[in-house]
């Protein structure tokens, strides 16, 4: 009997269905399945229920009466422009995705009559092809909605009136300015540009609504950061002014800190102070300590659904770049009543927490406290002291407060050890400014042990708060860390394999088994590189109601409790805590829980909007304090391997940038997804993730942010590789592949027009 039928009198199971639906090539109807399996009469209606069910149940969906598994894509579907490449491949994303994980990207390789140039963010309807990687290729078949309509750029003359470079490297046209149209910008000037549509040469027409700054001013960084990732600045009227009239608490019914020496351990270049700590040896218990965690208590002051509470949550977080903080909170909250600066009184939430010599915590406390810091201490400074070097303001409590300290991290630290913490190890870079605010250098952040303190307390505070809501059956915003996709992990051990190192996969991963393979890199050559393999292969940490634990840390229960300041997680949790142990007003209201997970949503994506907007500034910074080395010659490893090129990081600074394919002139390059590396068909050259080459500057543009390199030396060719294409071959496929500048005969054709 073929596949896919049934007996007669026995209906299909729900799996038989499936599979069914999963092994065509395409979406099905209820038709075909009913077909396949003989299905008549009065069995239709169970077809009907049982392909609702599945609907219900996620495996399927369904488009235009037909339906398909949840991670395929329709053979047409609606897709959006989402990027435009060095090499100018269009790569769009679907509108609509139900299938686990991100969705798959669709490279557009041909577009139908009538659409010109599509650009970042117009939306296509496309008729899609899988590919083996699990991607698509895309034929647009028309437009339905364009990009959208205001951009910020980089103004100059042009031959007739202006043009503006948009400063998003995935918008590939520039957008010409008429005469008049560009109000009281200049060559140089950032511009945000109404667009006006398409001219019929190809160009884009736009009109400058505002100036916003100078490309030359290291501060417009940010500041194009901030714009292009929708970053929230301006709060308003009455969140301001709840701010400004806010009043420092008083001791009232709250425990009375003050006589106690916390301090706060921050970076020297921090301007928020929303934790403190403090520790001692525990007199009754030989070898167990107690500490003391004094948190900001920001849910005295932003109340649930006041307009401070609307502002943060709005944001979600701080976003911090290397010249400004765009804050969460208006400055007269984060940089001063919420902020425990020293010699003041500040209201706080505290965690009393009871340490045993084997680092777990036995007992846990929440209180609301007045609290007074008895210094603001850098990591530095902290550091220095306890190695000996203290300085006028650590020299009087070396002894007192920053010796127990460390006595108490130690423990905490060899339980992280004990239960297998991943132990990831990525430098950050900073940006070192002169006097005059212009760029001085970019190093990387040195990382000593009292940075590691901090954070040390700051998890053992963050575990008591998830686990002290627990045990009242409060709600918990958690901060979950899922464990890695297992097929994921097969690829990575692939590449690892392939490096001689060994990732052995039981049936419960843990993050030990990583670890053994970072331990085994250290002081290599490719330490940076595994670390880095380590981290791609990890899932994404988020906020959610649902304890799925914290693989990373090894953790099973934990939350955010320790930065309300920056983090609007933290003040749900601190919400949390005031209702489930009655601590007063500001409490989480009944019911607000049933948002929590919608919020948990919210914030998250919020987090990776922070995330790549500091990440895009300090590339554009990074491009400017290179952009007067073009042409020099620089060490670097390949980061990445994809089909239109290398993307390299040098050594001596962290800076990212790309070698396009079309740079690789000396042959025919394959992309090998599985092995991560190009493979030339003439040499068998291979180019792989890890690989050092050495490189030259071609391009920095600051405009962008984005840095072009050509390979000088790398690459290795296996023993005994043999040509496997002639050179005549090659230099056809090289005639045939597009490059940049170049227009097609269709395409100057069609601008003819």
């Amino acid at each position: 009997m073929a596949k896919g039928e049934r007996k007669p009198g026995h209906f299909p199971t729900k799996e038989a269905v499936l599979d069914f639906i999963r092994q065509n090539p395409v979406e099905v109807g209820k038709r075909e399945i009913a077909r396949a399996f003989r299905i008549t009469g009065p069995d239709r209606r169970r077809l009907r229920e049982l392909l609702r069910e599945l609907e219900n149940e996620g495996e399927i969906a369904k488009e235009r009466r037909r339906v398909m598994p949840t991670d395929r894509l329709p053979s047409v579907t609606v897709v959006r422009i989402d990027e435009v490449d060095i090499d100018g491949e269009v790569i769009a994303v679907p509108t609509r995705w139900q299938g686990d994980g991100p969705a798959p990207r669709i490279y557009l390789s041909r577009t139908g009559a009538g659409i010109s140039a599509p650009a970042v963010g117009d939306r296509l309807l496309a008729r899609l092809k899988p590919l083996p990687d699990g991607g698509y290729e895309g034929e647009a078949m028309r437009r339905i909605t364009a990009a959208p309509t205001v951009v910020l750029g980089v103004y100059r003359k042009g031959p007739r009136g202006g043009r503006v470079q948009a400063t998003d490297r995935r918008l590939r046209d520039e957008f010409e300015i008429g005469a008049g149209d560009e109000g009281a910008a200049g060559p140089g000037d950032l511009v945000l540009v109404e667009t006006l549509g398409r001219e019929r040469a190809g160009l884009v027409r736009g009109r400058v609504t505002e100036v916003i700054g100078r490309l030359d001013d290291p501060g417009s960084f940010s500041l194009v950061s901030i714009h292009t990732h929708n970053i929230p600045t301006e709060f308003s009227a009455a969140a301001l002014a709840q701010a400004k009239a806010a009043e420092p608490a008083e001791l009232g019914d709250r425990s009375d800190l003050r006589d106690l020496p916390l301090v706060t351990i921050d970076g020297a270049d921090a301007r928020d102070f929303d934790d403190a700590v403090w520790a001692a040896p525990d007199p009754e218990t030989e070898g167990c300590w107690r500490i003391i965690v004094a948190i900001a208590d920001v849910s005295w002051y932003v109340r649930p659904d006041d307009a401070l509470d609307r502002a943060s949550a709005l944001r979600g977080n701080s976003v911090y770049f290397p010249d400004r903080v765009v804050p969460m909170l208006p400055e007269a909250l984060s940089n001063d009543l919420c902020s425990l600066r020293p010699n003041e009184d500040r209201a706080c939430l505290a965690a009393h927490l009871r340490i045993d010599s084997e680092g777990k915590v036995t007992s846990r406390r929440f209180e609301r406290a007045l609290m007074r810091s008895s210094a603001r201490l850098t990591y530095e400074q902290a550091q220095a002291a306890h190695d000996g070097h203290p300085d006028e303001t650590t020299a009087p409590p070396v002894d007192s407060v920053i010796a127990p300290l460390y006595g108490a991290y130690a423990v905490l630290a060899e339980a992280r050890r004990k239960r297998g913490a991943l132990e990831i190890d990525l430098p950050e870079r900073q940006v070192r400014f002169d006097d005059a605010g212009r760029i001085a250098g970019i190093e990387p952040r040195t990382r000593l042990d009292s940075h590691r303190l901090i954070e040390e307390f700051m998890i053992a505070a963050n575990v008591a708060a998830a686990e002290a809501l627990e045990s009242r059956r409060a709600p918990v915003m958690y901060r979950v860390h899922d464990a890695p996709d297992r097929t994921k992990i097969a690829a990575i051990a692939e590449f690892l394999k392939d490096l001689g190192y060994q990732l052995t996969l039981g049936q419960v991963l843990r993050p030990a088994l990583f670890n053994q393979v970072l331990v085994k890199a250290k002081g290599t050559p490719e330490q940076a590189l595994i670390h880095e393999v380590v981290l791609r292969s990890q899932s994404q940490a988020v906020y959610s109601p649902h304890n799925l634990g914290h693989f990373g840390l090894g953790l099973r229960h934990y939350c955010h409790f320790t930065s309300p300041i920056r983090r609007y997680s933290d003040l749900l949790v601190h919400r949390a805590l005031v209702r489930a142990f009655d601590l007063g007003p500001g409490a989480l209201p009944a019911g607000a829980e049933d948002r929590f997970e919608a919020l948990g949503e919210q914030i998250s994506n919020h987090e990776r909007r922070a995330v790549s907007a500091e990440r895009d500034a300090m590339d554009r910074y990074v491009t400017a304090f290179m952009a007067d080395r073009v042409g020099a010659t620089f060490e670097a490893r390949i980061n990445g391997v994809t089909r239109f090129g290398l993307f390299v990081t040098l050594a001596e600074t962290g800076a990212d940038g790309i070698v396009p394919m079309r740079s690789l002139s000396d042959d025919y390059y394959d992309h090998d997804e599985e092995k991560h590396c190009l493979v030339g068909r003439a040499t068998g050259r291979r180019f792989r993730l890890g690989d050092p080459v050495e490189v030259r500057l071609r391009e920095a543009s600051e405009v962008t942010g984005s840095l072009g390199f050509e390979l000088i030396a790398g690459g290795s060719i296996p023993e005994g590789g043999a040509p496997r294409t002639s050179r005549k071959s090659v230099r056809k496929l090289q005639k045939k592949a597009p490059r940049k500048g170049k227009i097609s005969r269709a395409r100057k054709k069609e601008r003819r027009k």
